[in-house]
Formats: C-alpha cells, sequence, structure tokens
C-alpha cells in the first residue's frame, strides 16, 4: 500500500469516525495534512526504489567478491 492510498484509507476511516461531527470537512482536511506530515518527515520509500536498491546492492556485492577473488589470487603470484 503505498504512502498516497494508506493516508486516504486513514482519512476515510476517520471521516466513518466522525461523520456526525459539524466540522467534519475541516476534521478531515486537518488529519489528512497532519498524516501526509508526518509520513514526509519518515522519508520513506516505494516498494519499487527498495527493490532496485536491493538489486544494486547485490551486484555490488557480487562484484566485491569477485574483486577480493583476484586480489587473492595477485597475492598468490608475489613473493
Amino acid at each position: 500500500m503505498s504512502k498516497d492510498q494508506f493516508i486516504e484509507e486513514l482519512s476515510q476511516q476517520v471521516s466513518k469516525l466522525i461523520s456526525a461531527a459539524p466540522q467534519r470537512d475541516d476534521l478531515e482536511k486537518a488529519v489528512k495534512a497532519i498524516s501526509q506530515s508526518a509520513f514526509s518527515k519518515l522519508e520513506l520509500v516505494s516498494r519499487d526504489e527498495f527493490d532496485a536498491q536491493t538489486a544494486v546492492l547485490q551486484r555490488s556485492r557480487q562484484q566485491l567478491e569477485a574483486l577480493e577473488k583476484q586480489l587473492a589470487e595477485l597475492s598468490k603470484r608475489l613473493p
């Protein structure tokens, strides 16, 4: 679930709870604004961004292992 979907769902749930309140629209907007502000401070990333960074990390690890292996082989050749 994306941040926007979560915020929208949270807003709808709050709306259900306060549907009888006279300032329902104002309260709903305030809750939505507070939620968006809180989530922006958390610096969350999307699943796609997380998966992309995981793939980059995996490639980096593979390259590091290959370089370590090459270094070990070259070290064996030195007197």
